[in-house]
Parts: structure tokens; sequence; C-alpha cells
């Protein structure tokens, strides 16, 4: 009979490519919805935009970056390879984008991953924005990096990481409630 298993450590080494291309894909993407950010963050300072909470913009990217590469680097150091919760963390992360583009999509020009109010800044009356309060929040990026830590198997980066994160997207989603108070008052 003959025995397979020399071919496990090749086995294991696609597949954990696969996770490395998997995950470089889903960034490409993000990179691309960074842009339209920066396009749309561009024209909304000509139109004469405030931003608001600028440190916590600069801290949620950061730790959103930390974020991923801390997975990347914890599926690469553990040599985690494809399996049923990658295809699942796939799966969620294909969704989450989904969620993101039908985000910037019903918010056009003014969506940007900072926080900017326009001088006669329009509430979004969508039915996105009607049913589900914050959904770049809860239908986009927790469900992006729960994605990202079951592809990559990132448990420390989940136990350590996401803790820190969901503060300071509470500070982010808290900020934008004060804000943007005024703005739904006018709505009512």
């Amino acid at each position: 009979m003959f025995d397979f298993y020399f071919l496990l450590p090749f086995i294991k080494g696609e597949l954990m490519l696969l996770v490395n291309l998997t995950f470089i894909s889903f960034f490409i993407v993000r990179l691309y919805s960074l842009s339209i950010s920066i396009r749309n963050e561009k024209a909304l300072i000509q139109k004469g935009a405030t931003q608001h909470g600028s440190k916590n913009s600069k801290l949620l990217s950061i730790v959103h970056v930390l974020f991923y590469f801390s997975a990347l680097f914890e599926a690469n150091y553990f040599a985690h390879h494809w399996d049923y919760l990658s295809t699942i963390g796939t799966v969620t992360l294909f969704f989450a984008y989904i969620a993101l583009f039908w985000v910037i999509n019903e918010l056009k020009e003014i969506w940007t991953v900072k926080l900017y109010i326009l001088p006669n800044h329009k509430i979004n009356t969508s039915t996105l924005f009607r049913t589900i309060k914050h959904p770049n929040y809860f239908l986009n990026i927790i469900p992006e990096l729960i994605g990202v830590v079951l592809l990559c198997h990132a448990w420390n980066t989940l136990m350590y990481l996401f803790p820190i994160y969901l503060v300071v997207l509470g500070i982010r989603i808290y900020q934008e409630e004060k804000v943007m108070k005024p703005l739904f008052e006018q709505v009512r």
C-alpha cells in the first residue's frame, strides 16, 4: 500500500496559501473602499464639512489595521490551514463587504471612514438606515472582524484586540450620536 502522508506538508502549505490569498483579496477590497473614503473626504472638506472625533477616527484606523495584521500574523505563525472555519469566515467576510458597499451606495458622497458633518447635512432616511441603526458598524465592521478571525483562526486577536476594538467603536458610535442628534431632531 502506498503511503500518501509525505504529501501532507505540501497540502498544508497549499491550504495556508489559500488563507493568505483570501486574506489579501479582502484586504485589497478594503483598500478600495478606503480610496472611496479619501475621495469623498476631500469633496466634503471642499463643501465646508467639519470633522468630529478625529482622535477616535485615527485610533479606529490603527486598531483596524492592527486587528487585520495580527490575525494574519497569527494564521501564519501557527500555520493554520484552510478548514470549515476558514470557509465560514470567508462567507462572513463576503456578506460583510456586501453590507459595506450597500452602505457606501446609500450614503453616496458623504460616506467616509471619518466623521464629517456638512453645514446643511441631510439625514439618510432610506429603509436600511430606518431599519438598522449604524448599519456600517453592525452589518459590516463587526461581521468583518469576526470573518477575519474565523478565516485566520485568530483566537488571540479575538481575545485581546476585539474588546479594544469594541471600546473604540463604542466611542465612535457615541460621538456620532451626539453630533447627529440635532439633525435627527430636524427630521422628526
